[in-house]
């Protein structure tokens, strides 16, 4: 990691002892919670893409993905079978955001969906009115594919975005 955060923050692996600050990142930053077995499960399967954000020992931030493969209606090239990265979820605590770790953890886990399970694309939802996220993931090269109407439970709609990671 580079820049302001470089000597204060360190991105790495989540480990299952990270597992209830995660849970409690998630809760509190965001409306979408997921079970500790979701979170269990995500790990076990696609390690290198659950990283966490950690200063002076304590999770501050945390990104989990999954890995899905077969035909994709995001895919660059029609009607093709590929690894895809989805990220799922990513949080920073508040008073950890704008320090460069959110774009952090989505690089590390963009490099490891490559380097790991050779992904050759990844996507995400985000909710059309979260526009910090939507610039962030801007930055990083994310762009809008389309919006899935009532994504989110409580019936705002979501955009999905998607970033061309290899040929």
């Amino acid at each position: 990691m580079e820049g302001k955060t470089a000597s204060t923050y360190n991105i790495r692996k989540f480990e299952l002892k990270d597992l209830y600050q995660v849970i409690s990142i998630n809760r509190r930053c965001l409306p979408e919670n997921y079970s500790e077995g979701f979170f269990v499960s995500l790990y076990r399967s696609f390690p290198e893409t659950f990283i966490v954000a950690e200063k002076d020992g304590a999770v501050v931030g945390y990104i989990m993905c999954r890995i899905e493969s077969g035909f994709s209606n995001i895919s660059f090239t029609p009607f093709s079978i590929s690894k895809k990265g989805h990220i799922i979820s990513i949080a920073v605590l508040p008073e950890h955001q704008r320090k460069g770790l959110g774009q952090a953890l989505i690089e590390k886990a963009l490099e490891n969906m490559v380097k790991f399970y050779n992904a050759k694309s990844c996507y995400l939802e985000v909710r059309v009115s979260n526009e910090p996220a939507i610039r962030l993931y801007k930055k990083i090269g994310f762009e809008v594919h389309t919006v899935i109407r009532g994504y989110y439970a409580d019936g705002e709609n979501a955009y999905v975005m998607i970033k061309k990671l290899q040929e």
